[in-house]
């Protein structure tokens, strides 16, 4: 293994965290930098969705059984139309046939919050031996030392990215996204739901026991309303909106909203600096595919790492190989729940035809009902298996 593969990671998210264990289980030395203390990095309020696409990486850095506890499986999704009044139900049987769980049924995926995920992440990178934190101080330029790999994983705003001159396609929804988590009455363990609404998707996702995180997309004017609202009235207004037999029964925290919008960097590199993550690319959060995009890059880098560690991959090329192997995957999930969001926040009667012919498609076609699950949890890239670790000592 080259002695001298060195990276500085800069952004010290969920993304920016596993890209730094990534290239350190390559072999790397890595330095990590985020502006923000542990606590700060901790702090945030949200839950994500997390497909086998990320399972698959975190299994690969053995960090999967330390951070399974902390998620919640769910077995079924029911995707609804309300416009049509359908209802198309997804499971563990409607995914491409794996070996069985060891507990029994397949999850459709997993619901985890951001505060015990992150304290895991630097709880693992705090005891890596080739991992060096710098949190808590502002990070210096994009440049690297010599001969150094960067990573710019410093979010959507990235000071990387715009000190390197890479500008971004893209452009803000009328929607935004508001999250909030609520205790429901009548919901089916282990059960999910995307209830796809003429003001924009949302969804309902199971925490633990009665708690459910909600991600409701809406024009900004009502978002902010709902924003405003006490917790009471809020959950008046909520009730109506949910799925057939749930009913709200207490407001958990506070109520968010958030700005929804597609973004996806002019080049994902430019000379030893890769954009990773939010830094490279955004999308509507419907269908859960923020995060799990956001891992798919740290799994390109690390098998890219791991063929520079074993002297096959050059360090200057690693920038041009990364965005090959990425384009194909982020540009069609970019343009795919870009199509979806409109083709179902609208009430354009010309469209209800094709919507319904889709879903009746959908309930009557077990390929296709596998085709689009796999889209969802595995994206557009299928990758093929990477070298152990252990071969290249």
């Amino acid at each position: 293994m080259p002695p001298s593969l060195q990276a500085r990671v800069i952004g010290a998210g969920p993304t920016g965290c596993l890209a730094a264990l990534a290239l350190a289980e390559a072999g790397w030395r890595v330095t990590l930098l985020d502006p923000l203390p542990p606590q700060g990095l901790i702090a945030r309020q949200r839950a994500y969705a997390f497909t086998h696409s990320s399972r698959r990486l975190l299994a690969r850095l053995q960090l999967w059984d330390s951070l399974e506890p902390l998620l919640v499986p769910f077995h079924a999704l029911a995707l609804i139309d309300v416009g049509l009044g359908r209802r198309i139900g997804l499971g563990g049987k409607d995914l491409a046939p794996r070996p069985a769980a060891p507990g029994g049924a397949e999850p459709v995926g997993w619901i985890g919050r951001h505060g015990p995920l992150m304290e895991q992440l630097l709880g693992h990178l705090a005891h890596h031996p080739r991992v060096s934190l710098q949190l808590g101080a502002p990070p210096p330029g994009p440049l690297a030392p010599d001969g150094a790999l960067v990573v710019a994983a410093d979010g959507p705003a990235s000071p990387t990215r715009r000190a390197l001159g890479i500008g971004c396609w893209g452009w803000t929804y009328r929607q935004r996204c508001l999250t909030a988590e609520v205790d429901l009455r009548g919901a089916p363990p282990g059960q999910a739901w995307e209830v796809l609404r003429p003001e924009g998707p949302f969804a309902v996702l199971p925490l633990e026991g009665r708690r459910f995180q909600l991600v409701w997309s809406a024009p900004a004017e009502r978002c902010a309303s709902l924003e405003a609202l006490d917790g009471a009235t809020f959950l008046d207004r909520l009730a109506p909106v949910l799925p057939d037999g749930l009913q709200p029964d207490a407001l958990a925290g506070e109520v968010r909203s958030f700005p929804v919008g597609l973004a996806l960097a002019r080049r994902l590199s430019r000379g030893r600096t890769v954009l990773v993550g939010e830094s490279a690319h955004r999308c509507h959060p419907v269908g859960g595919q923020g995060l799990n995009l956001c891992w798919r890059d740290v799994e390109v880098l690390h098998r890219l790492a791991l063929r520079a560690a074993a002297g096959r991959l050059p360090l200057g090329r690693i920038g041009v190989a990364y965005g090959r192997r990425r384009w194909l995957d982020l540009l069609l999930v970019l343009v795919s729940t870009d199509l979806l969001v409109r083709f179902y926040s609208n009430r354009h009667p010309l469209l209800l035809p094709l919507r319904r012919l889709a879903l009746l498609l959908l309930g009557r076609c077990q390929p296709l009902r596998r085709l689009v699950l796999a889209t969802m949890t595995f994206g557009f890239s299928p990758l093929p298996a990477a070298p152990s670790p252990a071969t290249l000592v």
